[in-house]
């Protein structure tokens, strides 16, 4: 498949089909016609609700094993569609978000929209060095670890936000 966008009725079934291709499209919000990324950030915001209520130490736990998950599934997911990081595998937007909310587990609601903004600024914008590795690694790393970098930068600059706030 070279199209990046599209995905064939047949693509679609066998993707859902695995629990890795199901995870890797977050749970069907990676099959939007458009803005896949985006849904699937929205989509990661469920998890999340539960997730914030765990303690510092666990939260951190759950975002490594969802993203020690994620190579795997996204890696299983490319290799089903033909394609290393198609758009609609968005496990690793769950991952990097759940990053850029580590700022705001127990801040305001505004925080949780900043941190939301600025995961998918980062995401899109991709600046060095988070383009370079989108363009170098290949496979369920590849996937993952750009997303993450996103989701590292959003924290920085929502935590820098909240404090000059305080």
């Amino acid at each position: 498949m070279s199209d990046k966008t599209v995905l064939t009725p047949e693509q679609r079934r066998v993707l859902l089909a695995t629990p890795a291709g199901w995870l890797a499209c977050g749970f069907g919000s990676g099959l939007a016609p458009k803005a896949q990324g985006t849904f699937g950030s929205l989509a990661a915001l469920l998890p999340w609700l539960l997730l914030r209520t765990l303690p510092v130490q666990l939260y951190v736990f759950a975002v490594v094993v969802a993203f020690v998950i994620g190579v795997w599934a996204c890696g299983i997911a490319g290799r089903l569609l033909g394609v290393d990081d198609h758009r609609s595998l968005v496990w690793d937007e769950f991952v990097g978000l759940w990053i850029a909310l580590l700022p705001v587990l127990a801040g305001p609601w505004w925080g949780v929209l900043l941190g939301f903004v600025l995961f998918r600024l980062f995401d899109v914008w991709k600046p060095w060095p988070i383009g370079l590795l989108d363009r170098r690694l290949k496979g369920g790393v590849g996937v993952m670890v750009d997303d993450v970098v996103a989701g590292l930068f959003a924290a920085i600059v929502l935590d820098v936000v909240l404090v000059l706030l305080r």
